[in-house]
């Protein structure tokens, strides 16, 4: 996303430069000396919906303050209009995947199993034994 296109979906949500408070944080982690030294870890808060977002995944002020604006803007959505992001889509895909099933629902696809493996007995071909 460019400079333009989250200009553009601010304005579609109603975000307003005069709502949101930004600051410029310390950095941490890996990066070395330089990282440390220089405040390029964005921090905005939304006042009406009170949405606190945190950016450091690029050395640049700059960059972090256009992917701290583009989260911003993905989780007012998300809690406006309950449009889900596709990094949300994919996130839930993977909990649904990795959650447990139920005993019932286990017990209905092993029916399921024993069924079918009737079935496949009934394709055998038939010996003759004389």
């Amino acid at each position: 996303m460019n400079k333009e296109s989250i200009e553009k979906e601010m304005e579609r949500l109603g975000i307003r430069e005069e709502d949101l408070i930004e600051k410029f944080i310390l950095g941490a982690g890996k990066g070395g000396q330089k990282v440390n030294k220089t405040s390029s870890c964005v921090y905005l808060k939304h006042l009406p919906t009170q949405i606190e977002v945190k950016c450091q995944q690029e050395r640049s002020r700059e960059l972090n303050r256009l992917l701290a604006r583009r989260i911003l803007c993905e989780k007012i959505a998300y809690k406006i209009h309950q449009e889900k992001t596709k990094k949300q889509r994919e996130e839930e895909k993977i909990r649904q995947q990795k959650k447990r099933r139920s005993r019932k629902l286990k017990q209905k696809i092993l029916a399921d199993k024993k069924k079918h493996a009737e079935v496949k007995k009934l394709r055998k071909k038939v010996e003759e034994n004389e």
